[in-house]
This record gives C-alpha cells, sequence and structure tokens, in this order.
C-alpha cells in the first residue's frame, strides 16, 4: 500500500509551467539600463512601456526575457541573481573589461565543475556568467 507521500509525488503536477520566463530587475533609469542591456549584454528590447515604467528584453536563451522595472532605489542585497550561461567565459570577461563593466574580482575556478564570473549592471544589481566545465554542457 502506498503512503499518501508518495501518492502525493505521483501525482500531476499543480503548476504546469509552459516554459517561458521572464526576471525582472529594478533599475533607476530605464533610459541608461535599456542601452546597456542591448549593448553590453546583446539582449534586444521587444517593448518599452513609460506608463507603467517597464520594459521587456529578449535574451539569446530560448523564452527567457528579461523585465527592467524602473524604480527609486535598486540594487543591493538579497535579490535574485541573473546567471547566463556562456560559451567562452575568457572571451565574455574580456567583453566586459572592453566595455569598463564593474566585476567582482577574477573568474572563479571551481575545477571539473564550473567556471564564474560576477558583474553589475549600472545599478548594481549583479549578474554573473558561467562557463559549464563538467563535460555536461546540458546540465546547465
Amino acid at each position: 500500500m502506498a503512503s499518501s507521500a508518495t501518492t502525493q509525488t505521483a501525482a500531476a503536477p499543480a503548476i504546469a509551467y509552459d516554459g517561458g520566463l521572464t526576471c525582472s530587475i529594478g533599475v533607476t533609469s530605464l533610459d541608461r539600463a535599456i542601452p546597456w542591456y542591448t549593448d553590453i549584454l546583446g539582449m534586444r528590447l521587444l517593448y518599452r512601456r513609460d506608463d507603467l515604467a517597464w520594459c521587456e528584453l529578449k535574451s539569446d536563451v530560448a523564452r527567457v526575457n528579461v523585465g527592467l522595472s524602473q524604480v527609486e532605489r535598486a540594487g543591493g542585497p538579497g535579490g535574485a541573481t541573473l546567471t547566463f550561461g556562456v560559451v567562452d567565459i575568457d572571451a565574455a570577461k574580456a567583453a566586459l573589461d572592453a566595455a569598463g563593466v564593474r566585476q567582482d574580482g577574477p573568474i572563479l575556478d571551481i575545477p571539473g565543475m564550473v567556471r564564474l564570473l560576477t558583474f553589475y549592471d549600472p545599478d548594481g544589481n549583479t549578474l554573473m556568467f558561467y562557463q559549464d566545465m563538467s563535460g555536461d554542457s546540458a546540465s546547465g
């Protein structure tokens, strides 16, 4: 006889996700943030709604968008950190260096697992790049 915990686990999930993800970041100026996210990170502006102080950008990750919400004060501890997988973290770091993007130290190497680089947008929001070194790039 199956326990109630086993029965609940086998049941269909209560939330059916469709595979899309929009990550929201607070910024103090859409006018400053949009060019930074498009020029530095290569995202594309999908739309901007000044009446809502909101815009949405398309990333190169399938069905992952970044929403920018204009707020009085942005950044700081406690927020989520968007971490983007890259093919070549050294090349990504060089691109950030060339653009004068502030970073939190050098690339962190975790041998046989991952390489990480933490950097900041103009409002101090923490972002990261990772390069999978496990040999299983599908694990993300």
